[in-house]
């Protein structure tokens, strides 16, 4: 045999040497979730291991995990019922948690990174992305709402605008008003094809924001439909986003090297809420080697052509790295 590949596995010291994909700390944004209160730390029980902070412990988190190497958050409210309507009004309150908190962030860490999230779920009294008027999600009357909160997240000191509602012409619409208010350096990172996926559970356990009625499924993609995204993605760069994102990672990894392939501008993957919990309730019963299906797992998302990933393994994966 003149091609024998095992000569390139044969110690480690040579398949490190010819590994083609690599994992590191500056590839992973590490997902927060902020609630309101002093030194208050309450579990997210489906997701083992992670907690929504109050402010100051949320503080203490950042500055623990930028020791490690890992720089760049996106910071997720859980915001108390009582703040809650139908137009998401507490969204735009410049002196509410999530600005309040940001500006903490920016103001003691400004090498920090903060990437936010602009969609009106978390502050909805309807619990959806968009306004709702008699049982219909309106999308143009959207829009504007979702400016208004982006603004306010960008005086505050974002460094990325996260918006996940799915409405169309969303980015546009960002982009305008940064630009027309003097915010040209914020980036937007787009989630461009975020399917109405059933992986999202934990994630709407941590910030209450289940729909209250229906479902996503007029915003949020159809799993079966990869067409879709490239048409999502080609509106998303022609409005002014600066990154694209696949969400969820794992059942998408197609999805992920089809926009890696077709679009010049960088591709972050969203490695979801359901996606951890999963690999965190089998290496709790001893079922798999959670470190290594973890570790694999990034890389196939990476491999797949993900040159950013957002997870809740961030931490840990920089703690196994020190």
């Amino acid at each position: 045999m003149q091609h024998r590949p095992r000569r390139n596995r044969k110690s480690a010291a040579i398949r490190s040497m010819v590994q083609e994909t690599w994992v590191t700390t500056n590839d992973l944004i590490l997902p927060l979730f902020l609630i309101e209160g002093k030194n208050k730390r309450s579990e997210v029980k489906s997701m083992p291991g992670i907690s929504r902070l109050s402010s100051d412990l949320l503080l203490k988190e950042v500055e623990s995990c930028m020791k490690l190497g890992l720089n760049t958050f996106c910071i997720f409210p859980s915001i108390d019922n009582k703040l809650k309507d139908k137009k998401a009004s507490e969204s735009f309150n410049k002196n509410g948690l999530y600005p309040s908190t940001i500006k903490l962030i920016k103001k003691n860490f400004p090498e920090a990174v903060i990437m936010t999230d602009v969609a009106m779920d978390p502050y909805s009294s309807d619990g959806h992305d968009g306004l709702v008027k008699d049982g219909k999600i309106l999308n143009d009357e959207t829009l504007d709402i979702l400016a208004k909160m982006a603004l306010v997240q960008a005086e505050a000191g974002a460094d990325i605008i996260g918006p996940s509602d799915m409405m169309d012409g969303r980015v546009g619409a960002i982009r305008d008003a940064l630009d027309e208010n003097g915010f040209i350096d914020v980036s937007i990172m787009s989630y461009t094809a975020k399917y109405a996926s059933a992986f999202y559970g934990p994630f709407r356990d941590a910030l209450d924001s289940a729909p209250k009625f229906g479902d996503k499924k007029t915003y949020q993609m159809n799993p079966a439909n990869v067409k879709e995204a490239l048409i999502e993605a080609e509106l998303d760069m022609s409005e002014g986003a600066d990154f694209l994102m696949v969400k969820p990672a794992l059942s998408y990894l197609d999805v992920i090297k089809q926009l890696k392939d077709n679009f010049p501008l960088p591709i972050a993957a969203y490695n979801v809420s359901g996606e951890y919990a999963m690999v965190k309730a089998a290496g709790a019963k001893g079922w798999i080697d959670e470190k290594r299906v973890r570790d694999e797992i990034l890389l196939s998302i990476k491999r797949a052509g993900a040159d950013i990933i957002l997870t809740y393994f961030a931490k840990e994966f920089a703690q196994s790295k020190k």
